[in-house]
């Protein structure tokens, strides 16, 4: 009697079970026809911080993959791994979330080496006095990158001389994102005299440069005067105000357009930082700047022209012009198509190589669909060769030359990093080859 009464729950639980596998084996198959799509169009090579997985220890859960707001992780063989590497963006949700800390964050493949500079447990490099927060040191998260720019600033506090001229700072930080700002705040907090030093026009770091309303991902970080923050996730405009309400109430010194140039120890310990405009002395230098670096010039006639910029910020601005966007990677393809969404603007995309090699799938296929439609040029295998007030020349394969009617030129090129600068005073990098 008992058996007759939980037969009909039986049956419906191992209806559901068998649904869940049947969905289960479904994804899996999508997953590793993805994987293959992704290594055969050479996108599996990851640009950024990214995830490792131990085979031994993952089960499959799918908790990564249900973490992941990029869509980069599946399963494939009943593990883990990363079937979308150019889509990874580093931010670490799929780590946090693993249960069984199978995932390991890492710069660089056993392919394509990065340089990260080598740190002691404080932050400071082999050189006394300089020290290394955030994404530059290989901790491109926000709540790691920001609860290392306040250890490094407490290092600091403890281990460092303070200034005796009155025209020296105790310590001079170097950028302005997340590691940057909270390195501030823990001066502040600590009486120390400081500045902050930013080579863009506005706070934020590599948030700043962020697609318009991106989530970001975090987690609960505690900050020197404001104490426990929980944001989880916010949007890049949601996230920048608060850091922007935070300088404000705090009245934190940064200096915008303040581009290092150059760093030369002093023989009394301290060091002098050249920007564009002055010298700076410190008797420390915190360097909290990301892996962008400075904006990658094109290094022809008329690029300081003022119609020429190295990011887009509102495609709203460019409504109706013809408009030139330069570079293959994701910064270039979703630049052209947010400006191809404008009314009467005319967008074209230059880049150099003869195909977009790393670049997300659905940026690929959204740009392939405007240019299908008329919405916007592409020119492969072009570069730029001069720009004029009105027009820009491009120089093709065959070693033609078009002109194209121009009011506007954003190049995304990437960045270029300072490490020759920071070598040259002796800190010592290590190359990583898809190493923690």
């Amino acid at each position: 009697m008992g058996l007759s009464l939980i037969a009909p729950y039986l049956a419906v639980l191992l209806l559901a079970v068998a649904a869940h596998l049947g969905w289960r084996r479904r994804r899996q198959r999508l997953d590793a026809q993805a994987h293959a799509q992704s290594i055969a169009a050479g996108l599996n090579e990851p640009a950024t911080l990214h995830p490792v997985v131990d085979p031994a220890r993952c089960i499959g859960s799918g908790t990564c993959v249900r973490n992941c707001p990029e869509g980069a992780l599946g399963i494939v063989g009943g593990k883990a791994v990363l079937i979308n590497a150019s889509a990874c963006i580093g931010h670490g949700a799929c780590h946090a979330a693993c249960p069984f800390d199978a995932i390991s964050l890492v710069f660089g493949t056993a392919r394509r080496g990065v340089d990260i500079p080598l740190l002691q447990p404080d932050f400071q490099t082999n050189v006394p006095g300089i020290f290394i927060a955030g994404e530059l040191g290989g901790m491109g998260l926000i709540r790691k990158a920001a609860e290392q720019g306040r250890q490094a600033m407490e290092a600091i506090a403890r281990g460092r001389p303070r200034a005796v001229d009155a025209d020296e700072l105790d310590v001079l930080i170097v950028g302005a994102g997340p590691a940057g700002l909270s390195a501030g705040l823990a001066a502040l907090e600590r009486g120390h005299r400081f500045a902050i030093l930013e080579q863009e026009s506005s706070l934020g770091g590599s948030i700043f440069h962020y697609p318009r309303q991106k989530v970001a991902m975090t987690a609960p970080v505690t900050l020197s005067l404001v104490g426990l923050v929980r944001m989880n996730e916010i949007s890049k405009e949601d996230l920048l105000a608060f850091w922007h309400g935070v300088t404000l109430k705090h009245q934190l010194p940064i200096h915008y357009g303040q581009r290092m140039t150059s760093v030369r120890a002093l023989d009394d310990g301290g060091f002098e930082v050249q920007t564009g405009s002055r010298a700076w002395r410190a008797r420390s230098v915190l360097l909290a700047i990301g892996r962008r670096g400075t904006p990658r010039t094109l290094e022809v006639p008329g690029e300081d022209l003022p119609k020429v910029a190295y990011r887009l910020i509102d495609p709203v601005q460019y409504a109706g012009q013809a408009v030139l966007v330069v570079g293959g990677g994701d910064s270039a393809l979703e630049a052209a198509i947010a400006l191809a969404g404008e009314a009467g603007t005319q967008v074209t995309l230059s880049y150099r190589g003869e195909a977009f090699s790393r670049v997300k799938a659905k940026n690929r296929d959204t740009l392939a669909a405007l240019q299908q439609a008329g919405r916007l040029e592409v020119l492969l295998a072009s570069q730029v060769e001069r720009i004029t007030p009105d027009q820009v020349l491009l120089r093709r394969a065959d070693g033609q030359t078009r002109a194209l009617d121009n009011q506007a030129v954003i190049v995304c090129a990437g960045g270029v990093l300072p490490t020759p600068l920071l070598q040259e005073i002796g800190i010592r990098f290590e190359t990583k080859h898809g190493s923690a």
